[in-house]
């Protein structure tokens, strides 16, 4: 592939893109700030830092939704802002390989590139789950089950990979925005306290899933609804267990429901091998110990979860071995 190629992972909550000139993976939040007027004013994880406290002529907010995009104007304007920030000489004819989630229609990335004015090469797409399992330095295309969670911050995809490709896979809608979301309601609930979304976050990450632990604990500042007034607040991590109980018990019985449809053969492939954690979400404390009691299968700890994927993607640019697994959108197929 040519020296300007591309791999890129466009999470929900962050976007990551694998340069082969550089050979880095670049990360940034996934969020735009738009103001009235003027259009985009900045992006990233500098829109990031405005989200919740901006006025209310900028509307800041992620491009994409529940691992589609939902804004495509303002997608391809960050993604061309964000190559450019990140490159040397033109991008003009560049390739890209594109993570394609489950569920998610093919045409939609490539509309993204295609719309973005950069006049690539080529545009390639490869299942997101299989860019995952490379990006663990794994062969995906030998003949062994492997079994792949990835929560996300919208979704949690399990997936059974094996030859190259996907066996069976299962999308949800629950991932690390509904876990904030649940801690945020319980909050509200229990102590009549208000708290944004990136408090929430903070809990989520710092306390994660200990039920039963109320040694650990975290002040955060939130607005006291009776008074109106910001208030600290002090949460446990027994708290924030209870409160996120039941949105990682939707992703047990997913990773349950997985396993009782995986045939045998590949079934002991995942047993000799475990489960492997990725995606944003996969370093919350505790998770890995909830799904290893429920299913009696090791749990495997990953190097930066949230990488996986653009790791993979790395491996398809530099390893022509492993580009035999990329395709074609059915429409350039076709044409």
């Amino acid at each position: 592939m040519s020296a300007q190629s591309f791999g890129c992972d466009f999470g929900t909550s962050s976007i990551k893109i694998y340069s082969k000139e550089s050979d880095t993976i670049y990360s940034e939040k996934n969020m735009v700030a738009i103001e009235e007027k003027k259009g985009m004013i900045a992006y990233g994880d500098e829109a990031f830092d405005m989200h919740e406290k901006a006025p209310a002529n900028i509307d800041v907010f992620y491009p994409m939704s529940f691992g589609t995009v939902a804004s495509i104007t303002y997608m391809q304007e960050f993604l061309r802002a964000f190559l450019e920030s990140h490159t040397k000489g033109n991008l003009k004819g560049a390739e890209f390989v594109i993570a394609l989630p489950t569920d998610v229609q093919d045409r939609v990335f490539t509309t993204l590139i295609q719309g973005t004015g950069l006049k690539s090469k080529n545009v390639a797409l490869i299942d997101k789950p299989v860019a995952a399992g490379l990006g663990l330095g794994l062969d995906v295309t030998q003949a062994q089950g492997v079994m792949l969670v990835d929560v996300g911050a919208d979704t949690t995809e399990i997936s059974i990979l094996s030859l190259g490709g996907t066996v069976t896979s299962k999308l949800i809608k629950v991932g690390g925005n509904k876990i904030d979301e649940a801690i945020a309601n319980a909050i509200r609930r229990e102590y009549g306290y208000f708290i944004g979304n990136k408090t929430a976050e903070i809990l989520k990450n710092e306390l994660g899933y200990q039920p039963g632990n109320t040694t650990d604990s975290r002040e955060i500042c939130g607005r006291n609804m009776a008074l109106g007034l910001p208030a600290m607040l002090e949460i446990t991590a027994d708290f924030v267990a209870n409160a996120i109980s039941e949105q990682l018990k939707s992703i047990v019985d997913a990773i349950k429901m997985i396993l009782e449809r995986t045939p045998p053969e590949l079934g002991v492939d995942i047993i000799r091998n475990g489960i492997f954690l990725t995606g944003g979400v996969a370093n919350l404390t505790g998770l890995d110990d909830l799904i290893a009691k429920a299913t009696n299968i090791r749990v495997n700890q990953v190097e930066r979860p949230e990488e996986c994927v653009a790791r993979g993607l790395a491996r398809v640019i530099k390893e022509k071995e492993f580009r035999s697994l990329t395709f074609a959108t059915k429409e350039q197929a076709y044409n």
